[in-house]
């Protein structure tokens, strides 16, 4: 990453970390729980048994990638896979074997918040799948969509896999969804996961393991701030927990406070007063039924032409066209 793009992503850190704290009730985003130890909290999160959503999507991947790739270019004209939060590319490479093995002309483009991340799959990639031709993007999500049609006129495939767009609220998975139709072409493809509503522990137990990975994990972004924008927040004094109302399929992750106290952030000269068990909501984790996955296709101006899913349906992936 240039220093000009660290410089920019420091100045969004800690722009949206001023107007979270010093919102009411505080929020935080979870985009911001990565950095090098968050990354690496996470791969330790994919590995969990209570964390079901990685290993579901790499069956579904397993189990059907002759099928996914099979539309993704009919006419093998080549096509560039564009990932949205590519990771560490765990499931995604599953797929990238299958169009190597199948002779497939296609650039791989994954893009992600966390240069930690990119740097790490594009090294990984080289070692473990040399054929495929792999450019890393690093910016946001909604940065990097404007500049979606300047990267190459080739057809496009979107991948957006795992839980990313149930970090993202309805309204806002919607205005998320637009701009991506926007900037699509007629034969470009959005790849798209979604997690399906299941039973309300095995979605509590994802969020909270008993070993205190995930809590970790959501404290990340203090640990971020104290040691990016110059905070002191006493990490001991704070608690994950974590809330699922089945009726709306909305899991919520929260960090709360156990006692009175003040935090101060020197970097962006502000001083942050909690009372005794105030919250900070960091993380929404949305779970989505048939009829839900429809009407945001719908309302975004996409059509479902096919999906994929798990044996025991925790999960699937759809096939979104303009």
């Amino acid at each position: 990453m240039s220093y000009k793009n660290q410089n920019v992503l420091t100045r969004t850190f800690g722009k949206e970390v001023h107007q979270g704290l010093t919102a009411f009730p505080k929020y935080l985003s979870s985009k911001f729980f990565y950095d090098a130890i968050g990354d690496k909290l996470f791969q330790q999160i994919m590995a969990l048994p209570e964390y079901y959503l990685t290993d579901v999507e790499y069956d579904i991947f397993n189990t059907h990638k002759t099928d996914i790739v099979k539309g993704f270019d009919k006419e093998k004209e080549g096509f560039d896979i564009l990932e949205l939060g590519a990771g560490d590319g765990k499931k995604t490479k599953l797929l990238l074997a299958e169009l190597l093995e199948k002779k497939y002309s296609f650039v791989y483009r994954p893009i992600d918040i966390s240069e930690n991340a990119i740097s790490h799959l594009v090294r990984n990639l080289s070692s473990e799948l040399s054929g495929v031709s792999v450019k890393g993007e690093i910016g946001e999500y909604f940065e990097v969509l404007d500049r979606l049609n300047h990267i190459s006129k080739k057809r496009k495939v979107i991948f957006f896999l795992g839980s990313n767009i149930g970090n993202l609220q309805h309204p806002k998975a919607i205005e998320f969804l637009k701009k991506l139709n926007s900037v699509m072409h007629q034969d470009d493809i959005l790849f798209i996961g979604f997690d399906q509503k299941k039973h309300p522990q095995k979605v509590l137990d994802a969020y909270n393991d008993k070993t205190g990975i995930t809590e970790a994990f959501n404290k990340n972004v203090l640990t971020r701030i104290n040691k990016e924008l110059n905070g002191n927040f006493d990490l001991d004094t704070f608690i994950h927990w974590e809330v699922y109302d089945p009726e709306t399929g909305t899991a919520k992750s929260y960090l709360v406070s156990t006692k009175k106290q003040t935090v101060d952030i020197d970097c962006l000269s502000l001083q942050i007063h909690f009372e005794p068990w105030e919250s900070i909501h960091t993380e929404i984790s949305q779970k989505y039924d048939d009829n839900t996955v429809n009407w945001l296709a719908e309302e975004s101006g996409f059509k479902i032409t096919g999906s994929f899913t798990d044996k025991d349906q925790y999960y699937k992936n759809y096939v979104f066209k303009k």
